[in-house]
Order: C-alpha cells, then sequence, then structure tokens
C-alpha cells in the first residue's frame, strides 16, 4: 500500500521541495504519493481571504475556520482513515515512535498553519491532532511539514538501502546514536577504535550500547532519565 500524503498550505509552490530528492525523490510515485492542496481555492471572495484579525484584538492574523473546512472536506472527506495532522509549535513533539506510527499507516492530511495560527475551531471540529518538530516558532507550518515527511518517507518499505538502517539510530531505543568511523584508519593522527576493527561481533555489539548510553547521558539527561526510570 502506498503511503499518501496531502499538504494543506498557502504556498504549494514550496512542494515538493527537497523531498524530490535523495531517498524521498527516487521513492516517490512507488513507495508513496504528494499532493498539495492549495487553501486560496477555497475561498469565497474576490480577494481570496484565507485569514481575518483575531477576536479580542492583538497583532497579528488568523486562518479562518470555514475556509480550512472547505479546503480539509475536499482533501480528506470524512471516510478518509489518513490522520489529519497540524503543523504547530503547541503540539506534540514529534517523535520516532509517532513517525513510526505513521510511516506504518496509510499516509497523512497535513495543514500548514501560518500568521497566528488557525481559528480553533477548525482544530475541534475536524480533529485535528497539533504536531510541534520543536521548541522554536516557524514562519509558517510547511517546513516543519517537510521535516515531518522525511521522517516518515525514509522508514517506508525499500526506501533505505539497508532495512537495519532504520532501527540502529538515535531515537529507536531511546538512546542516541553511537558513534560511527569508516577508513582511512588513521585521520590527524586519530585512530578508529580497535575494538571496531577486531572482528568480535559481540564485543562490538557492547561497546556501541555503551558509547550510546555515554553519549545519551551527556547530552540528553531528560532521555536518560526516562531510560533509568523504566530500568528502576
Amino acid at each position: 500500500m502506498m503511503f499518501r500524503a496531502t499538504v494543506l498550505t498557502l504556498y504549494p509552490e514550496m512542494f515538493p521541495g527537497p523531498l524530490g530528492a535523495s531517498l524521498a525523490g527516487k521513492a516517490m510515485g512507488e513507495a508513496w504519493s504528494l499532493d498539495t492542496v492549495f487553501i486560496r481555492d477555497f475561498t469565497r471572495d474576490r480577494h481570496r481571504t484565507a485569514d481575518d484579525t483575531p477576536a479580542g484584538g492583538g497583532p497579528g492574523m488568523v486562518m479562518k475556520a470555514d475556509v480550512l473546512a472547505r479546503a480539509i472536506d475536499a482533501a480528506s472527506p470524512s471516510d478518509d482513515p489518513r490522520p489529519r495532522l497540524l503543523m504547530s509549535p503547541r503540539g506534540r513533539p514529534l517523535t520516532q515512535g509517532r513517525v513510526r506510527e505513521l510511516a506504518a499507516g496509510p499516509g497523512a492530511m497535513i495543514l500548514c498553519g501560518r500568521f497566528e495560527g488557525v481559528d480553533e475551531r477548525i482544530i475541534e471540529a475536524r480533529g485535528l491532532e497539533e504536531v510541534s518538530v520543536g521548541d522554536y516558532v516557524l514562519s509558517g507550518g510547511e517546513i516543519a511539514a517537510l521535516v515531518l515527511l522525511d521522517a516518515v518517507v525514509r522508514l517506508l518499505p525499500g526506501v533505505m538501502g539497508h532495512d537495519q538502517s532504520g532501527t540502529e539510530e538515535s531515537f529507536e531505543a531511546g538512546l542516541l546514536e553511537y558513534p560511527h568511523y569508516t577508513r582511512p584508519q588513521l585521520f590527524e593522527g586519530r585512530e578508529i577504535p580497535a575494538i571496531l576493527t577486531s572482528g568480535d561481533h559481540g564485543k562490538i555489539a557492547k561497546w556501541r550500547r555503551a558509547e550510546a548510553e555515554r553519549i545519551t547521558r551527556e547530552r540528553r539527561p531528560d532521555l536518560w532519565s526516562a531510560i533509568s526510570a523504566k530500568k528502576g
């Protein structure tokens, strides 16, 4: 089953962008598909207005619920099994676990917010799942949608050259990834750790696990605390 992504945006020209290159680009049309929906096509005034001033006052503009409802209903009818996502800095953080869930499903409808955000009523009325790619604010949801789709598409069957590539990396076991090395054996006085060229796969596995734990403890104490809590 092909993973089907539909992106609702005020800037359809931003897609596929980097998703048209490298692994994702090669897999497009075979492992996954991408459609864009221009939100302004669902306006009903001559100015094609998709936003308005915020109720209660304040700076900026808010994307209109009625326009978004028409766009969502056209792109994702009620019998569409795909989750409806809204890229938003106030959403739940995107995790590798959620990425894997999405990659195992039929696809996703992704709404890219702009301005100050979207009318809260459309989130409630259309059951949008708010997703954040980090604790910072972007100009709009398009770049966040590209990030999400890149993370998902690389996990689709056949996209990566080696199936194990998707399992031995950061966050898959709650840990950051262990260090990697390749030839030359000696680089500016620094050697590849001897254990990696020993041929002893059991010791190599233990070394990699220990290094992953060390890096996680040092750089992401939040992740390490969660692992320690599970062990306890």
